[in-house]
């Protein structure tokens, strides 16, 4: 029996190694999607270069672009399913690591006390301090089990969107440090056996005394109530594209949608970060009452979160058509808009932010009339050349009637550009 369980162990330890495929822990899953995007692009790229066309299509460009597209569409439907994989057992990962941190935050505590202890001597505050660490944690811990299906602790900072909301998880960040503060003083007054030593506790709850603190938390709350409604608003009036994540990064809380640094992010965090940090060494100073913030550190939040909110509010746009014209092959004659040509229709905001992977970008429709047409997608080593941004190439389907029609881009976010008007010539 002994040597059949040691036996299972190497072979557990052997096929959770680091090249795991199994598909059923967080290990094999990642691995799996690695694999499966090394494979997306290196089936890319020899399509790009003209190999694997059934030699059936190869004389013609459009039939074998269509084949093409088709082939990548599929294959780009396979990686996000494995994307999809990956994104559970991440959230089974990372609710794990979240209740780990926050117990090492604790250990790291006692440790601190500790040493700082030796030769000051330990005090009845240090004891509040572990104790109202320890209930804090307790409960976040509990917080974490009840959203263990959305990432544990990171559910209540996770947007809409999939991404690391800045604005929450500041909001959430001065909530817990204001809710520190009450339970150490609330412990400190359990303990307290003087009068005078109560009335000193409850007098660190006067509001002359914690305004500071309670007006930061009360903007950062209202900041991120403000941003929610602002980016729901402008998405649902298609001012504003907004595409999924595959999952919440650290790095959403200082870049946009397209994983570029925000100067209205990053100066948000930094500005309440080292607020939050001056905050703490008060609490820490002075563990009898809220800390005491200094309203020239409020107002400086105050103009850090009226630059975010207001940043927030003026990005993103529409997508809009500035021009649809007959695409020209080398050595093609010059001529009108006619069935079975290629079209290209230039603009703007085509491609929103995080809508640059393979799947989303097989989403992309143009209408033409009544007709739906799947933009394809052009391979090249490394990328596609179509669709782009600014520019994407559609053929004229059979279906589309001579005369005048209505050109119109349906991005991967649902937005839906202006209608450009052409003539479709005999």
């Amino acid at each position: 029996m002994a040597v059949e369980t040691a036996e299972n162990a190497e072979a557990d330890a052997g096929a959770h190694g680091g090249g795991c495929a199994c598909g059923g822990c967080p290990r094999g899953v990642r691995a799996g999607r690695r694999r499966a995007a090394a494979e997306f692009a290196a089936r890319r790229d020899e399509l790009a270069a003209g190999q694997g066309v059934p030699a059936a299509l190869a004389h013609s460009y459009g039939a074998s672009r269509q084949w093409v597209s088709d082939e990548l569409t599929q294959a780009a439907r396979a990686l996000a399913g494995r994307a999809h994989a990956e994104r559970e057992a991440w959230h089974c990962l990372v609710r794990r690591r979240t209740v780990f941190a926050v117990w090492g935050g604790c250990a790291a505590l006692l440790l601190g006390q500790a040493l700082t202890a030796i030769g000051a001597g330990w005090t009845a505050a240090r004891t509040a301090g572990i104790v109202a660490a320890v209930a804090a944690a307790a409960l976040l811990t509990l917080a974490a089990h009840l959203h263990r299906s959305r990432g544990g602790l990171l559910a209540p900072v996770v947007g809409e969107d999939n991404r690391l909301s800045t604005s929450r998880a500041v909001a959430a960040g001065w909530l817990l440090l204001a809710l520190f503060a009450v339970l150490l003083i609330a412990v400190e007054l359990a303990v307290a056996s003087g009068g005078a030593d109560q009335r000193e506790l409850l007098d660190g709850l006067r509001l002359d005394r914690s305004a500071g603190v309670l007006a930061v938390t009360a903007l950062t709350c209202a900041v991120a109530v403000l941003v929610r409604r602002v980016v729901a608003l402008r998405v649902r009036t298609q001012r504003l594209q907004k595409v999924r994540a595959d999952r919440p990064r650290a790095a959403d809380l200082l870049t946009d949608d397209a994983g570029r640094g925000s100067f209205g992010d990053v100066q948000y965090v930094l500005v309440c970060g080292v607020v939050a940090a001056f905050a703490a060494v008060r609490i820490a100073r002075r563990p009898q009452q809220l800390p005491d913030i200094p309203w020239g550190l409020v107002l400086l939040v105050v103009i850090s979160a009226a630059v975010y909110a207001a940043g927030k509010y003026a990005e993103g746009g529409r997508p809009v058509i500035l021009s649809v014209v007959r695409a020209r092959e080398a050595g093609d004659l010059d001529g009108p808009i006619r069935t079975g040509d290629d079209i290209e229709i230039r603009g703007a905001g085509f491609l929103p932010p995080g809508a640059r992977t393979p799947d989303r970008l097989a989403r992309m429709v143009v209408r033409i009339g009544a007709v739906h047409v799947h933009v394809p997608l052009v391979p090249l080593p490394g990328g596609f050349t179509n669709p782009t941004d600014a520019a994407l190439t559609v053929p004229i389907p059979v279906d589309v009637e001579p005369g005048p029609a209505e050109v119109q881009v349906i991005t991967a976010a649902g937005a839906e550009t202006n209608r450009y008007p052409i003539t479709v010539c005999d």
